[in-house]
């Protein structure tokens, strides 16, 4: 167990340390060599755990992305504010802030996922969550994200993540901005109010 603490200690101290580089120097500074001595391990020790400088940019998007989700599940059980637009506000809070305020760093890991496979990697998990949370916050009279097709969860997932994508490329000034905010908040209940009124698919909303 100590051995297996080590371990899982040195591979949050890489991963923290990828986070760190692509911050501030973004894809051209990022090197394993680099990740290594910012994590204050061996390059050898570095490759016990990633194969490549590819791996560890999927490790950290798969942590971010754990993280970012973890708080979206929280956000939409509606603590603060348990109406459908407070709870979608509250979701798309998280999204936005994901990486914790390190947007260079987000904009290298979206970079580098969108080379290697087109950004599947990024966009599954998050349709895959709202397929889970649709069985689970959807059930009662101020129903939320479900149950939802496996149509409407795509264009959901795809819309939410495909704006904030593409204001991280772009280095938008607004990202972090209310305004920002307000406008995806009305796309998504915009689309969900419709899905409602909508005689033909009254029977997917709970």
């Amino acid at each position: 167990m100590p051995r297996q603490a080590r371990a899982t200690q040195t591979v949050a101290s890489i991963v923290e340390a990828a986070a760190q580089i692509l911050e501030k120097g973004g894809l051209a500074a990022f090197t394993t060599n680099a990740v290594a001595e910012r994590a204050g391990v061996s390059i050898g020790t570095l490759y016990q755990y990633f194969g490549d400088k590819n791996a560890l940019v999927m490790a950290l998007a798969r942590r971010e992305m754990e993280a970012a989700l973890a708080d979206v599940a929280r956000a939409l059980q509606g603590e603060v504010d348990p109406s459908v637009k407070g709870r979608i506000r509250a979701m798309v809070r998280t999204i936005v802030h994901a990486f914790r305020g390190r947007q260079r760093a987000r904009k290298a890991v979206i970079q580098a996922i969108l080379s290697q496979d087109g950004g599947i990697s990024l966009m599954a998990p998050v349709a895959s969550f709202i397929a889970r949370t649709g069985e689970t916050v959807g059930r009662f009279p101020n129903s939320l994200l479900g149950p939802l097709t496996r149509e409407q969860v795509f264009v959901v997932s795809r819309s939410l993540m495909g704006v904030v994508r593409a204001a991280v490329l772009e280095e938008q000034p607004f990202l972090a901005s209310r305004d920002f905010e307000d406008e995806i908040v009305r796309l998504i209940v915009a689309y969900l109010d419709a899905i409602r009124a909508d005689p033909d698919q009254r029977r997917t909303i709970a």
